[in-house]
């Protein structure tokens, strides 16, 4: 999980940025007018018989159901398949957190989902703005990134990602069940919870993930040592971090502890 400078006060901004405007999106007719037309222009011109079951069909992948599925099976593969048990709890902190973060804003900002009778499968739930299911995708595109970002296919990752994200928000839009602004705001509130993870990452985390057996258990020692090494060689001599030399910051983010309160 890659270290982002001014974690607090960024994740704090883009929080504080997302619920001004789900606020403003709600409370006032600056931007209600023009989220109802753009929603029902791409329900009038755009529905089909054939298109409802395909984004009802998208809807429904990223939908809480399928999305703690598709979280357990990936988080589990990486823990007990390829026992990579630091990368199975980065990936599920920032799909969990990111995806979960949601429910802040939905409760703060108390938004009324669209008029009913231009649903196709009415929402069960009342709070319109973000959108959960937009939010989901945008913490599982995040997730994946970190973990090949380091790879050939980190362009090809972002790149699909993008598509997935406006995928979904579009899937949202056309069925009825959110406003163009509530799929905005999801990417902010995603952001902003994934941005905080970043850091409470490397300030508390990731040192002491050791604390949990079922860590030493599946391979973190192992996993830590390789990434040492591979850190080591990307540094071109630079000292890792499991052979860093006396009175130099300590291997668990001594760094990132400085940087904690900016």
């Amino acid at each position: 999980m890659p270290y982002v400078r001014h974690w607090l006060r960024n994740s704090i901004l883009l929080f504080a940025l997302a619920i001004t405007l789900g606020m403003v999106a709600a409370h006032t007719h600056l931007i209600q007018p023009h989220d109802l037309r753009l929603d029902r222009t791409i329900q009038i011109h755009t529905r089909a018989e054939w298109l409802n079951h395909v984004m009802e069909g998208i809807s429904y992948l990223a939908s809480p159901v399928a999305g703690v599925i598709i979280l357990a099976i990936w988080s589990g593969w990486l823990l007990f398949v390829r026992r990579r048990p630091t990368k199975a709890a980065a990936t599920f902190l920032v799909v969990a957190v990111g995806w979960n973060s949601t429910q802040i804003a939905k409760a703060i900002v108390a938004r009324p989902r669209p008029p009913r009778e231009f649903m196709l499968d009415p929402e069960i739930g009342s709070n319109s703005f973000p959108s959960g299911h937009t939010a989901f995708t945008v913490a599982v595109v995040v997730a994946a990134y970190f973990l090949l970002r380091e790879s050939r296919h980190r362009r090809t990752v972002l790149v699909c990602g993008v598509l997935a994200v406006l995928l979904v928000a579009f899937s949202r839009m056309y069925v009825g069940a959110h406003y163009p602004t509530d799929t905005f705001g999801s990417v902010l509130i995603a952001g902003s919870a994934i941005t905080f993870v970043t850091g409470l990452w490397h300030v508390w985390l990731e040192p002491n993930l050791h604390r949990i057996p079922l860590m030493e258990r599946f391979g973190l020692e192992r996993e830590r040592a390789e990434l040492a090494a591979a850190q080591g060689d990307h540094a071109h001599g630079s000292v890792p971090r499991n052979r860093r030399r006396p009175g130099s910051p300590a291997a668990s983010g001594g760094r990132h502890r400085r940087h904690a309160g900016r």
